[in-house]
């Protein structure tokens, strides 16, 4: 049984003006994604600025998302690494927590070969006991999962059971679906293709795009399922303006943005990531009213 069906949030992670994770704001955040239809959270991803957290930062934004949410929809914790180790350190302590499934990016940096991904993903796959969805996002982490190591991996480890696949080459998607033969849970990671990827077996998103619109991301994958794919389309193509302006700079420069123009005191940006450039902000403004989001 798959871990979630339909919108995941990616969800960013607030932060004070002093650089501490702002708690109240994280709570209001997951109870405004809660009351709005979304399906999951994934806390601790590219979008909850992870990479500049301590461990120990990391894992109580973890077990508070766990604790808030309790056991309401789905939590999922990012606990990738480009450290085989550490990767499995923090996997050990989310599943402690309480974790309903983590998120395992490819190692960044290190460029691991395909028996490099083969040998990483599974050392964790054997030190936890919970669901694992593996994250392919080539554009950030400079490594591919090709489809056969996918399916390699899904099959001889049950607990890794799909893949969050950001690599925007649906013909690569399709040949890993083809290979799979159902043994794969498949997620976009691009929220401009959510009903590309949910056509070719996909179960849903996780998505930036549900930080300010859960309710919106959400109806496009229900439509999905219940096999409407007109109406998906025609949601889909809606949000395509919205979706272009959250990643007009780096991911989750705009996002947090978003957030503050609905209301949620998202905070600043830790370095490297700066706040974003005034006329990306006016648009992304713009397309969020004609949207039909209630901006401040």
């Amino acid at each position: 049984m798959a871990i979630f069906k339909g919108a995941g949030v990616a969800i960013a992670t607030p932060f004070k003006e002093n650089g501490e994770v702002n708690y109240e704001e994280f709570g209001r955040l997951i109870e405004f994604q809660i009351e709005n239809g979304t399906d999951a959270i994934i806390v601790c991803g590219t979008t909850g600025e992870a990479a500049t957290m301590t461990e120990e930062e990391h894992m109580d934004v973890v077990k508070y998302c766990i604790d808030k949410v309790n056991k309401r929809i789905p939590v999922i914790a990012g606990t990738g690494s480009n450290c085989t180790e550490t990767a499995i350190k923090l996997s050990k302590i989310a599943e402690e927590y309480g974790a309903d499934g983590i998120l395992q990016v490819t190692p960044y940096y290190n460029k691991a070969t395909q028996n490099g991904l083969l040998a990483h993903f599974g050392a964790v796959a054997d030190a936890v006991n919970i669901p694992i969805i593996l994250y392919n996002v080539p554009s950030r982490t400079g490594c591919n999962i090709l489809p056969e190591t996918a399916v390699k991996l899904c099959k001889e480890h049950k607990n890794i059971v799909g893949i969050k696949d950001a690599t925007g080459n649906i013909a690569q998607t399709s040949r890993m679906m083809q290979l799979a033969e159902g043994c794969i849970d498949l997620y976009s990671g691009n929220d401009d293709e959510i009903v590309p990827i949910m056509a070719v077996g996909g179960l849903g998103v996780i998505s930036v795009l549900s930080n300010v619109a859960p309710r919106q991301t959400h109806d496009i994958c229900q439509k999905c399922l219940d096999g409407d794919y007109a109406a998906a389309r025609e949601l889909q193509f809606k949000a395509l303006p919205l979706v272009k302006a959250l990643f007009s700079e780096v991911n989750p420069i705009p996002v947090k943005s978003a957030l503050k123009m609905i209301g949620i005191e998202a905070g600043p940006l830790r370095l490297p990531l700066t706040e974003m450039e005034e006329a990306n902000k006016a648009k992304l403004k713009e397309e969020m009213v004609k949207f039909g989001l209630e901006v401040r």
